[in-house]
């Protein structure tokens, strides 16, 4: 008996949803289309595309399945994260004002409190781990709420229904940036959300090897916003880069269970070890969130924050001293990467900040990979000697 596709599971919608067979050729993966441009039946009658920068096969497939997977109507592929976040901020208008978390990615802040700010839009910057500080926050101008949960680097997290909830009833937009746990363990559109943004960077494409940001969403009208300036700005997605990001969507669940599964093994031997005074991971009891992790996502990812015993020199001995990590900025990718916020990622928040929300010398962020698991604990535990 045939079954709606509907009703598929996620591991078999991020394998077929969004093509068909090509018709031509009988391709079963979706075909690279390279051309800039497409020819025209009569002027102005086209074949489905007239120009690559307005849309093009290969990018639709792969905006189509990332819209799937995340329980949206329309997706929209572009050239970063941060030209997706840049064009869900350039549907607002000069004057508006945006609430946004304390906590986030550097380079988020940095075009919130450097560029953005310029053209006029406002922001509100605050802990939104507590709902009562959004609905204090609201003003007559507030027009989006910017949720970043888990945040980075410190994996906070938001109620992303009670916040899209009080939102609506406000007639304010919520969007939340979904990359530190993918499609596959939390859904904001089902929360209600109502734009959800990737760095498909990180999980999406999963290989370190495409810069690229995704935005969707099930709203007409959003979309229809969001297509103009994708098309206005030109700030889209490659054919190649699609394609690519295409591929590595038909292993995302495979990956992100291999990362969930080395994370919590990881998480627990730091908790354990005499070396590490303090573990993040929404995974374990310990996080002061952990209840609204297990209602709202369906998996806790490979990401982990953790503070070191001891000062700054024992940070550089531990980052310098790996050998199955990697020290590098991202995040995402198959193999295992290591960080330090304070002088990588987070350089462009301001010390004082930095210090208020705890990213100091001591802090270390790993993106744990799927390599095999007994490495990773003994690079780490080889590594945490030499402080």
């Amino acid at each position: 008996m045939a079954w709606s596709k509907d009703e598929y599971g996620f591991a078999t919608r991020a394998i077929h949803a969004g093509y068909e067979f090509d018709a031509s050729t009988g391709a079963v993966m979706p075909p690279l289309y390279l051309t800039t441009t497409f020819a025209q039946k009569s002027p102005g009658v086209f074949q489905g595309y007239d120009y690559s920068r307005a849309g093009n096969p290969t990018r639709t497939v792969y905006e189509q399945c990332i819209a799937n997977l995340e329980g949206a109507k329309y997706g929209y592929a572009f050239s970063s994260g941060m030209a997706a976040i840049s064009t869900i901020i350039q549907m607002l208008k000069s004057g508006d004002h945006v609430i946004a978390g304390d906590d986030m990615y550097g380079g988020t802040f940095r075009y919130f409190d450097k560029v953005a700010k310029n053209h006029g839009i406002e922001f509100t910057f605050t802990d939104l781990t507590n709902v009562e500080n959004f609905k204090n926050s609201i003003q007559s101008n507030t027009a989006l709420v910017w949720l970043e949960t888990p945040t980075n680097p410190t994996l906070k997290l938001s109620d992303i229904q009670s916040i899209s909830n009080l939102a609506k009833e406000n007639n304010i937009l919520t969007a939340v940036d979904n990359t530190f746990m993918s499609p596959y363990f939390q859904n904001p559109i089902s929360l209600g959300a109502d734009l959800v943004m990737h760095s498909a960077t990180k999980y999406i494409n999963g290989h370190s090897d495409v810069i690229g940001g995704v935005v969707v969403t099930s709203s007409e009208s959003l979309a229809e916003k969001i297509s103009f300036l994708a098309k206005s700005v030109g700030a889209v997605a490659s054919p190649f880069d699609s394609y690519l990001a295409m591929r590595s969507l038909k292993t995302l669940a495979v990956r992100m269970e291999a990362h969930q599964s080395n994370g919590f093994a990881v998480a627990k031997f730091l908790q354990e070890h005499s070396k590490v005074d303090k573990v993040l991971y929404p995974g374990l009891e310990s996080h002061p969130q952990h209840e609204l992790a297990k209602k709202q996502m369906k998996g806790f990812g490979g990401m982990i924050t953790f503070y070191l015993k001891g000062d700054l020199n024992n940070a550089k001995k531990l980052l310098e001293s790996v050998q199955v990590f990697t020290l590098a900025e991202s995040l995402g990718g198959v193999e295992s990467l290591i960080e330090h916020p304070a002088i990588m990622t987070h350089a462009s928040v301001p010390s004082e900040r930095r210090k208020e929300l705890g990213i100091n010398d001591q802090l270390v962020r790993l993106s744990v990979g799927i390599e095999t698991q007994s490495d990773l604990l003994r690079d780490l535990d080889q590594a945490l000697s030499s402080c």
